[in-house]
């Protein structure tokens, strides 16, 4: 059974707990894959929300660095990193020197460009001396867009070359603006990455996926003309800065473009995302369900495929 600790227990963390709890359920055919062996916040409001979900004998820690030093951590396989943007690095420089666990680090990997790649020179230097229990250290940023059921069959499809040779791809969200979080850190640029960086980076993974190829020229233009305004913060940090709203074109190595539409206030969108994959023999066009809704019923299907005549 797989031993995993949750290092930040928010609103993600409890998230990623709900879903570990599955694969820890005895009533499984496979009697339960995982184990949580221990959770560390400095937030007592998180830790408090999070303690009715978790299992009566997992260890509780204010600070991660208590629980990489406690002598159970030696038995941990896997942790997943669901804190703020912002100490990301810190907190996996930490780990990197204290622990030869696995990785599931919540999206960014970090806010800036010189912490990501300090942590992939952290990476392969862990690796340089597997250990002998784990093996080679897996490191794995959680771009979990990529397996939404309908954008996981456009991915499938692309792949396949049903629409060929792909030339455009335009990715729009439309959704609720940024949800309420410890100390309102998604918020700001400077503790966030921004908004391109904490909620778009999901669409910038798919376009990579999705044409596979590299970037090469971006072209943006955003603003935050709605959310958040004239909200203040005792702290000093005035009103919230980041975009809520913005158009970003990407030209990429292979010749493709992409275009991504973001707004984040407008919360009643009938899809939450809409993909559309154009290339020389047709179209793909996928849609995500909008935020609490269920699945689309057959009236309303998810995905599409359109191809030009022969």
């Amino acid at each position: 059974m797989v031993q995993i600790a949750v290092f930040g227990v928010g609103c993600i963390g409890q998230e990623h707990i709900r879903n570990l709890l599955i694969l820890a359920s005895p009533t499984r055919q496979d009697g339960g894959l995982a184990r949580i062996h221990s959770i560390a916040d400095p937030d007592e409001g998180s830790r408090v929300a999070a303690a009715p979900l978790l299992p009566s004998d997992c260890k509780v820690f204010s600070d991660h660095r208590e629980l990489l030093l406690d002598p159970s951590a030696s038995s941990i396989d896997a942790i997943i990193v669901a804190t703020p943007n912002f100490n990301h690095i810190d907190v996996l420089r930490d780990i990197f020197k204290l622990s030869k666990a696995h990785l599931l680090i919540e999206k960014p990997l970090c806010t800036t460009v010189e912490d990501c790649l300090a942590v992939t020179t952290l990476m392969d230097e862990s690796n340089d001396a597997p250990d002998p229990r784990l093996g080679r250290r897996v490191v794995w940023v959680g771009m979990e867009y990529r397996f939404i059921p309908s954008i996981a069959r456009l991915i499938d499809e692309a792949d396949r070359g049903t629409a060929g040779k792909a030339h455009m791809l335009s990715i729009r969200e439309h959704r609720f603006p940024f949800l309420a979080k410890v100390g309102q850190w998604n918020r700001f640029n400077a503790t966030s990455g921004g908004t391109l960086v904490e909620k778009c980076c999901h669409f910038f993974d798919l376009m990579r996926r999705i044409l596979g190829s590299d970037p090469v020229k971006v072209i943006a233009s955003g603003g935050g003309g709605v959310n958040h305004r004239g909200e203040g913060h005792a702290d000093g940090r005035g009103d919230p800065d980041i975009l809520d709203h913005a158009f970003v074109i990407v030209e990429f190595a292979s010749g493709a473009r992409a275009l991504l539409d973001l707004c984040m206030f407008a919360e009643n969108s009938r899809h939450q995302e809409e993909l559309c994959l154009v290339g020389d023999k047709g179209k793909i066009e996928a849609f995500g369900a909008a935020h609490g809704e269920s699945p689309d019923a057959p009236p309303r299907p998810n995905f599409r495929v359109g191809l030009r005549p022969p």
